[in-house]
């Protein structure tokens, strides 16, 4: 494993851990934007029907795949599905297109394109076949 990977990898997983890990231990104060999402998804497998829950299960998943993301176990796949989990999370919590204050406005549009930037890094680390494959470490 280059130093790069052995840098980056850590890197790109530290928000994701520790996002993950404050959803399961708080997942009310997250829930009402969640909520539309939840809803949206409702119908679909494996989506649990009360929205804390859902937003729970979203940061547990995120929490242990950023943690194998920086351990380097399964990297691929742990990026795969952090992409996964990244694009609910931007679409419920960051929908700068419907604040109303300007303020507010640029804060969430800030973030729906630092989540952008973080998807970008994690569709690269997926799609890293020089570093590991898909599911053997």
């Amino acid at each position: 494993m280059t130093v790069v990977r052995i840098c980056a990898r850590p890197l790109l997983a530290s928000m994701f851990i520790a996002g993950g890990a404050d959803a399961v231990r708080r997942p009310e104060r997250l829930a009402p934007a969640a909520r539309p999402v939840v809803d949206a998804l409702s119908d679909l497998p494996g989506v649990p029907n009360r929205t804390v829950n859902a937003v729970r299960l979203n940061g547990g998943v995120q929490a242990a795949s950023g943690l194998m993301l920086a351990a380097g176990k399964l990297p691929r796949l742990s990026a795969a599905v952090l992409a996964c989990t990244l694009l609910p999370v931007t679409w419920a919590g960051h929908r700068f297109w419907e604040a109303e204050d300007e303020g507010e406005r640029a804060q969430q549009r800030i973030h729906f394109l630092k989540n952008l930037s973080m998807l970008g890094g994690l569709l690269m680390a997926a799609a890293d076949k020089d570093g590991h494959h898909l599911i053997r470490r």
